[in-house]
């Protein structure tokens, strides 16, 4: 009963004052390990490891909501943990929908194809391969990041990828419009929408096909505009765009 008190008393100094809620993570980052360690299956490692600074801010969470009228301290700490770090992967489950950076892919033909991290390595041999699987991994998850922002997938971006050379035509000829005229792609950004009605008008295109390819446009002329150097350069072997809307720069 003495050390739940003390931990009780300790957690209430640490509401108070911030240095000591700092030392009460430093001195429970055993605890902290051993719960990442339930979650995960593995030990994690300080410095290379999402998952434990995930964990450290639950316990942080957890010292702020604590009310002793409520029980006691380390099982909050622990439901804390656990549920942050669900979110977390699942979020990382969400980012990854259909991009498998390390699970083969199936083309077209039905043939397996290397994963996609894997195609990019290869290419790049002058680089040093576990760079540019690093460099990669990052790229894609901040690109499924920012669309989901946009309320767009990767999924939505395959099944929404023009199938007919006519409509994929249609398509670049949207993208190089909006490249060209940059306000609209700084609408894009400001207003979370596609501002079609524009893009069709001045491209000279049907708007009822842009509507149709709304997420796919979206996805492209957000690659264009946000450094993703990468995947401009590869992202047409995941959706089957040619390379010159996908990344090149003769769009």
């Amino acid at each position: 009963m003495g050390l739940r008190n003390d931990i009780a008393a300790r957690v209430r100094a640490a509401q108070r004052d911030a240095h000591r809620a700092d030392d009460l993570v430093r001195d429970y980052l055993p605890f902290i390990k051993a719960e990442t360690a339930k979650f995960t299956g593995r030990s994690p490692q300080e410095g290379s490891d999402d998952e434990l600074g995930i964990a450290m801010f639950a316990f942080h969470e957890a010292v702020m909501a604590y009310d002793a009228r409520r029980g006691a301290f380390l099982p909050l700490a622990a439901r804390f943990i656990k549920n942050r770090l669900i979110d977390y992967r699942r979020r990382e489950a969400r980012h990854l929908t259909v991009v498998s950076l390390d699970s083969a892919t199936d083309d077209t033909d039905g043939d397996e194809r290397p994963a996609l991290v894997d195609q990019i390595a290869t290419e790049h041999s002058e680089m040093d391969e576990g760079m540019v699987r690093e460099a990669t991994r990052k790229e894609i998850r901040e690109l499924a990041a920012l669309l989901e922002t946009y309320g767009v997938s990767f999924a939505d971006v395959v099944d929404n990828c023009p199938k007919q050379d006519r409509t994929l035509e249609t398509c670049r000829t949207a993208i190089r419009y909006a490249r060209e005229h940059f306000e609209l792609i700084e609408q894009l950004e400001a207003t979370g929408k596609l501002p079609l009605a524009a893009i069709a008008s001045g491209a000279g295109v049907e708007r009822k096909t842009l509507e149709r390819h709304r997420r796919y446009l979206v996805a492209m002329l957000l690659i264009y505009t946000n450094g993703f150097d990468i995947i401009r350069d590869h992202l047409y072997k995941v959706v089957g765009a040619a390379p010159e809307v996908a990344g090149g720069d003769a769009a």
